[in-house]
């Protein structure tokens, strides 16, 4: 019965064990989910915030007029003073802020890098080009940590750009045919 005993008590902690290991990959299984589906909630707010009304005209402004208001010593002198820049006045700061803030969040792994630089890494390349010398303009007498996570954002997706010149289509899925019914017409 004493031999029994210890038996019973070896496949109970067996048994036990079991339990314990099922519940911590149930756990992690939960935890991803979830993770999955924060991420997903943080990229549909991103691309709803990316649409918006303000953003998409500060993006035209910086894409169509930046470069001629440059030119303009007090444009850029109100850029270098300390304190508040008037986004009403300078709409590049919201473009600016909008992509330090999204460069906040791939930083702090609140959105994945690899999913925000599949949808943004060559849009980010073109604006730092753009907003670079606004960049440094604003580095001026505030240091170099004025729009540093901007800054980490378009060196990621400089690199994601290198890495993935064509993108990255699944290899496994072949392209669509197109025709480009308009080239003939537009090479006049």
């Amino acid at each position: 019965m004493h031999w029994s005993f210890e038996v019973f008590n070896a496949a109970a902690a067996i048994g036990t064990f079991f339990v314990i290991l099922a519940t911590a990959i149930a756990a992690v299984y939960e935890l991803r989910h979830i993770q999955a589906k924060t991420q997903l909630q943080a990229l549909v707010a991103i691309l709803q915030d990316f649409r918006s009304e303000e953003l998409q005209e500060a993006l035209r402004y910086v894409q169509s007029y930046l470069d001629q208001k440059m030119h303009d010593q007090q444009y850029r002198e109100e850029l270098a003073a300390i304190g508040f820049v008037d986004a009403r006045v300078h709409p590049e700061m919201t473009v600016c802020n909008w992509f330090n803030e999204m460069g906040t969040l791939v930083k702090n792994e609140i959105v994945a890098s690899d999913v925000f630089l599949d949808q943004f890494a060559r849009l980010i390349n073109q604006y730092w080009k753009i907003l670079a010398p606004t960049v440094s303009i604003l580095r001026r007498q505030r240091g170099e940590v004025q729009y540093q996570n901007f800054e980490y954002l378009a060196a990621l997706s400089m690199r994601w750009v290198t890495r993935h010149p064509k993108g990255i289509y699944p290899r496994h899925v072949p392209h669509m045919q197109l025709q480009d019914i308009w080239l003939e017409a537009d090479k006049n």
